[in-house]
């Protein structure tokens, strides 16, 4: 009863404040301190919102296309890699580095060369995805493989276990953690970097949207769509919370 007492309040608290924070925007539109032309008010937005729910629709499942197939790639690339930088010392010494200053390069950079070289169909969008959510998977799981329990690795070694055996009985295992971690940052980025890849340029998608309306300076709408875009972002890292459960049953066991 305690428990999910403190469950109650702990999602109670955050909703509160998000309505405390609505409450108070819209107050302030009708007493006048916020003008319409530079914040539009919540219910205008709720309003845009309903009047556009079955374009948004439409454009919101083109972005989740390209966010999940970029993502997919980027899970299987950022696997494969780490792997192999776990197996390989000189390729971690000489991928390390390179992978660290991919993230200083800023991602609206990248998108018009993108666009540029690929056009302005979908391969443009998915390679963007995949370049922003390869790094924090590979990151994590390396992360994961390094914090390997080292007894029960020596264990595995005295009894003549290959190293694929010990990475598949205790490295990867450890390293499932860090991959979630990572998982959780990288739908959140495979979502925005889509948007991002679709402003510069496209026929469908939430980018598109956004273009076309703030052209037209409806900018609720424009606040419309910015919300539909963090309730998908968070709607997405809730699901990764799941999977992690599914897939560690362990660390739920632990907590309780």
């Amino acid at each position: 009863m305690r428990k999910k007492l403190q469950s109650i309040i702990n999602t109670g608290i955050p909703v509160i404040a998000i309505g405390i924070v609505l409450l108070v925007w819209q107050l302030l539109h009708v007493g006048g301190v916020l003008p319409a032309y530079m914040l539009p008010s919540p219910a205008k937005v709720v309003k845009a919102f309903i009047d556009d729910f079955s374009l948004l629709m439409q454009h919101m499942w083109v972005t989740l296309l390209e966010a999940f197939a970029g993502l997919g790639i980027g899970i299987v690339l950022a696997f494969v890699t780490a792997v192999l930088m776990e197996h390989f010392r000189i390729l971690h010494r000489a991928l390390y580095p390179i992978l660290v200053i991919t993230q200083t390069i800023p991602t609206v950079a990248i998108a018009p060369l993108l666009v540029l070289w690929m056009g302005y169909d979908m391969a443009p969008k998915i390679t963007l995805v995949v370049l922003v959510t390869f790094f924090p998977i590979t990151v994590g799981l390396l992360d994961g493989f390094r914090e390997a329990d080292r007894d029960a690795i020596r264990l595995l070694q005295s009894m003549g276990a290959s190293k694929w055996q010990i990475f598949w009985h205790i490295k990867f295992p450890s390293s499932l953690s860090h991959f979630f971690a990572g998982l959780r940052i990288s739908v959140s980025y495979a979502v925005v970097g889509a948007v991002i890849s679709e402003w510069l340029g496209g026929f469908a998608g939430l980018g598109v949207y956004m273009t076309r309306v703030k052209k037209s300076f409806a900018y609720d709408k424009m606040f419309a769509v910015i919300f539909l875009i963090a309730i998908v972002s968070l709607l997405l890292m809730k699901s990764v919370d799941g999977m992690q459960r599914l897939a560690m049953p362990w660390k739920k066991d632990n907590k309780e």
